[in-house]
């Protein structure tokens, strides 16, 4: 354990994510606590395993406690482990998603100094050959990780790990700049997961979860990590099939799941007689999160899956998760986020730092104990994000006089034409309700005249025909005509990351 402060009473004990895991096999160490298609885990069998990591890092990889490592690989079981046992060694992981380009991986890396890097067979081979700076070794997920883990028998001594030291570095999606990598405390993660189970509500010892996001992203992380934490099962899925989602959903009958809006997007997209055939029947919670859900999506899936459901949560790997909108307020609040979670407050200001009045648009501020500790290496964008113990992430939000919040739209996003602030995320909203449309992102591009004019890149659906003007007079009767936007591009799909955020640096580099 680490040293204990003379101000720390007798019997505190550091919060750990992996020993919730421990008290977990503890009680069911035969219980299955994981599966991957076909291969699975029970719980005494996992406890071993992240034993074994951790032996593996410290003993044959040589790294010791306050060292970085990185992780670049599809979900897997493997994942879970090596980044729990890297965290009960203090060693932080690098979280970096498998889709990025070599060079984009190798960035990061640098940035991160990790010294491993931990990789699945899909991307070893082109890793081996990446000139990094700093990773010393690479240790390819399968017979390789098995030999190290093979070695790796017998107790050793555990280095003292702090709850406010840092659990794992994922880095931001870089949709507006060069990603930053985000120091995530244990303590944040753990305190998130049991304000998790109270407002979910699916992550009991006899719930079952079905895992569908990338661990590499905050959000794919603690919702994979939630149902081995309080004993349930995980089900782990490393690629997105709409058809094999709903499937497992029923066959396995899942508890709960959480996705993002792209992923919504394309179950609901499958055919009627499909959507039929795999309707689940077991769910007690759907949860969607990382990107704002549009208003007639959320309509579609609480017909879909029914009432008393669904969940829009709001936050980010910086703030943890900041609200939630319950099933009960899912129709009657409209393009909301809900109420901010336990031990959370939330404070709209002005630029001046004065608090918005009701219904008034400002930024949004969030003070709760799930905060990070700052971008690694980037002290002058963590003075940025911080004040005074408050952490904003540059989002744009209004609160209405019963306190619920609504995320109007980036500070970044924000389009000023004419002088007149204009939030896309309204357009994209109308322009989401038209029949013939299946995805739409708005940016703000250059004018002469007006300084922006907006822009909207549409995606038609399968067999529609759309034209601008056409669009531009379906818009009319239903948003003011300065925000009705100037040209209209169609695109085969918006760009996006893993998250489901549109990736607007890509749009407005097409201009």
């Amino acid at each position: 354990m680490p040293p204990r402060s003379p101000e720390l009473p007798f019997s505190f004990q550091h919060l750990s994510l992996a020993d919730g895991v421990r008290a977990a096999a503890s009680r069911a160490p035969d219980k299955i606590a994981c599966r991957h298609g076909n291969r699975q885990r029970r719980y005494g069998e996992l406890v071993e395993r992240i034993e074994r990591v951790g032996n593996a890092i410290t003993q044959g990889l040589g790294l010791s406690a306050g060292d970085h490592a990185a992780i670049v690989a599809r979900n897997s079981i493997e994942y879970l482990e090596i980044v729990l046992g890297a965290a009960a060694s203090g060693v932080a992981l690098a979280t970096v998603n498998p889709k990025l380009a070599t060079a984009e991986v190798v960035a990061i890396c640098d940035d991160a100094q990790a010294r491993v890097l931990f990789t699945d067979a899909d991307n070893a081979a082109r890793l081996r050959d990446a000139s990094f700076s700093s990773v010393q070794r690479l240790v390819e997920i399968g017979p390789e990780l098995e030999s190290l883990l093979a070695a790796a028998h017998g107790p050793v001594p555990k280095p003292g790990v702090a709850e406010w030291g840092v659990f794992t570095i994922p880095y931001t999606s870089g949709t507006t700049g060069r990603p930053k990598g985000v120091l995530v405390p244990h303590r944040s993660r753990i305190l998130t997961l049991f304000a998790m189970a109270v407002e979910y509500g699916c992550y009991s010892p006899d719930d079952r979860f079905l895992a569908i996001a990338p661990m590499c992203h905050g959000a794919g992380m603690i919702f994979s990590l939630a149902p081995i934490f309080f004993g349930g099962h995980l089900e782990i899925m490393d690629s997105f099939d709409p058809e094999a989602v709903l499937r497992s959903l029923g066959e396995q009958q899942m508890t709960g799941f959480f996705g993002v809006p792209t992923h919504f997007h394309l179950m609901m997209n499958l055919p009627e007689a499909t959507l039929a055939q795999f309707r689940p029947r077991h769910l007690r919670s759907v949860i969607s999160n990382a990107a704002p859900l549009p208003q007639a999506l959320k309509e579609r899936l609480v017909e879909y899956f029914g009432a008393g459901l669904l969940h829009e949560t709001y936050g980010s790997t910086e703030a943890g998760i900041v609200t939630n909108l319950r099933p009960a307020d899912q129709l009657r609040k409209q393009q909301c986020v809900g109420q901010p979670i336990a031990l959370t407050r939330v404070e709209i200001r002005r630029d001046d730092g004065s608090l918005c009045d009701a219904d008034e648009v400002g930024e949004l501020f969030s003070s709760s104990p799930y905060l990070f500790n700052g971008y690694w290496g980037r002290p002058e964008a963590t003075a940025e994000a911080y004040h005074d113990g408050w952490v904003t992430v540059g989002d744009l939000a209004r609160r209405d006089a019963e306190g619920y919040i609504y995320i109007v739209d980036r500070k970044k996003d924000m389009v000023i034409s004419g002088g007149i602030n204009i939030y896309p995320r309204e357009i994209e909203e109308v322009l989401h309700q038209h029949p013939d449309i299946s995805d739409v992102a708005v940016i703000g591009v250059p004018d002469e005249k007006w300084g922006e004019r907006l822009k909207a890149f549409v995606v038609p659906r399968p067999g529609a025909e759309l034209e601008a003007d056409g669009l531009q007079a379906w818009c009319e009767p239903r948003i003011s005509r300065m925000k009705i936007p100037r040209e209209i591009e169609l695109l085969e799909q918006i760009p996006r990351n893993a998250s489901g955020k549109v990736l607007k640096t890509e749009l407005r580099r097409r201009g």
